[in-house]
């Protein structure tokens, strides 16, 4: 690790402590030639997702975008931005430990309809009719009397 003071090459770890959520080690390092010290941060560099649409182009999964559209379909329900948080961080997670860095968006559909389909019925409803590209009112009447059995 180069010293941001002096820029040798030469330091030593003086101390190391985790960050509270583990993702994160914070190391202090002290400079051999000059003796300040700095700190540094040491972290998994995740692969970036690649999100394969419907007609075929690709594009960099975006975390926002996927929160952005369970906030839409859970507007005037009582989900908490706490559980919408969690959920996108959960189909996050089980979206990088798939194998693979490529993932069909029908896939990120099928992992977020799964959760709000237990968590609330309209959220869902919303979520699917854009999902799964409900184009009339039977599309709606098929899924709501799926939802009832």
């Amino acid at each position: 690790m180069k010293c941001p003071f002096c820029l040798n090459l030469e330091t030593e770890v003086v101390e190391t402590r985790d960050s509270e959520d583990l993702e994160t080690i914070r190391r202090r390092r002290s400079c051999l030639k000059c003796g300040k010290r700095f700190t540094t941060y040491e972290r998994v560099e995740n692969a970036n997702l690649i999100v394969i649409k419907k007609d075929g182009r690709r594009e960099r999964f975006a975390r926002e975008k996927l929160k952005g559209g369970i906030i839409k379909s859970c507007e005037k329900t009582t989900v908490s931005a706490d559980t919408i948080e969690k959920i996108a961080t959960d189909v996050e997670k089980d979206l990088r430990g798939e194998a693979g860095i490529e993932v069909e968006s029908k896939r990120i559909g099928s992992l977020v309809a799964t959760r709000l389909k237990k968590l609330d019925k309209v959220a869902y409803i919303r979520f699917s009719s854009v999902f799964k590209r409900f184009v009339d009112i039977e599309d709606f009447e098929k899924e709501v009397r799926r939802l009832i059995k």
